[in-house]
């Protein structure tokens, strides 16, 4: 799938949570091709070329009628700053749709996410209806599962934990999992979040034999294969990108999440 740099035009960049925004282009070059699980790479310097290098972030949204692709991003740093500055009609360059996303099937999915990981699942759950979707996902608190109105819609269940016990089950999604699993509803596993959430995924998914998909982060300089700086390594030997080989893998491809 080819790839394109665009000028693209922001149509929102609203607050949806505690130092959380969600920022809407208008690129509609980028939404005819774009799937879930791929990714923008977003310049975030003004004049001044810092910082340097963009940031990828994963498309969260995606409306080829309406020629639109949305990201989720927490301001966490001086490049998320920048993007936070960001008003209706400011023009962002921006490279897109970025690396391999997911492959849809299985007639009973399960979503497993956790914190900012659940970003592309929201794009995947749009992209897998009218099939029942199950939901888990997990947060610290209330405050930052703003992401249930973003899914309720769209699945037959949601099984939610946050540490403190807020919200849902007190605990992580790995918690919940063993006993959803048991089940024996799920016949795909798809998965985004903290690399040790998707390392017990990945491993109880293969204890129940049901096929799973691993959305990895990675820091990312070029976001198209040339620096090598988000290689990771494979159960055959050899390492891959991230940003072109990836972000999803089959989770038995993986030496570690």
């Amino acid at each position: 799938m080819p790839k394109m740099l665009v000028k693209a035009q922001v149509i929102d960049n609203r607050e949806i949570g505690t130092q959380v925004k969600e920022l809407v282009l208008y690129a509609p070059e980028i939404a005819a091709q774009a799937i879930p699980g791929q990714f923008l790479h977003i310049r975030v310097a003004n004049a001044t070329y810092h910082p340097l290098l963009r940031r990828p972030l994963s498309i969260s949204d995606v409306d080829a009628e309406e020629g639109t692709v949305s990201t989720i991003y927490r301001i966490v740093g001086h490049g998320t700053a920048c993007l936070a500055t960001l008003n209706n009609s400011d023009i962002v360059d921006t490279i897109g749709p970025l690396g391999n996303g997911f492959k849809l099937q299985g007639k009973r999915p399960l979503l497993v996410g956790g914190g900012m990981g659940l970003a592309p699942l929201v794009c995947l759950a749009g992209a897998l209806c009218p099939r029942p979707i199950e939901v888990l996902m997990g947060g610290r608190t209330e405050e930052e599962m703003f992401w249930v109105d973003m899914f309720t819609d769209m699945c037959s269940n949601l099984h939610i934990t946050t540490d403190d016990g807020t919200l849902g089950s007190q605990g992580v999604t790995l918690d919940l999992l063993p006993g959803l699993l048991k089940t024996g509803k799920y016949d795909m596993i798809y998965t985004c979040g903290p690399h040790i959430m998707m390392d017990g995924v990945a491993k109880l998914a293969q204890e129940y034999q049901i096929p799973c998909q691993i959305s990895l982060e990675e820091y990312m300089a070029c976001g198209v294969g040339g620096c090598l700086s988000c290689t990771c390594a494979m159960t055959d030997g050899s390492r891959k990108k991230v940003c072109t080989d990836g972000p999803v893998f089959w989770a038995e491809e993986v030496v570690s999440c």
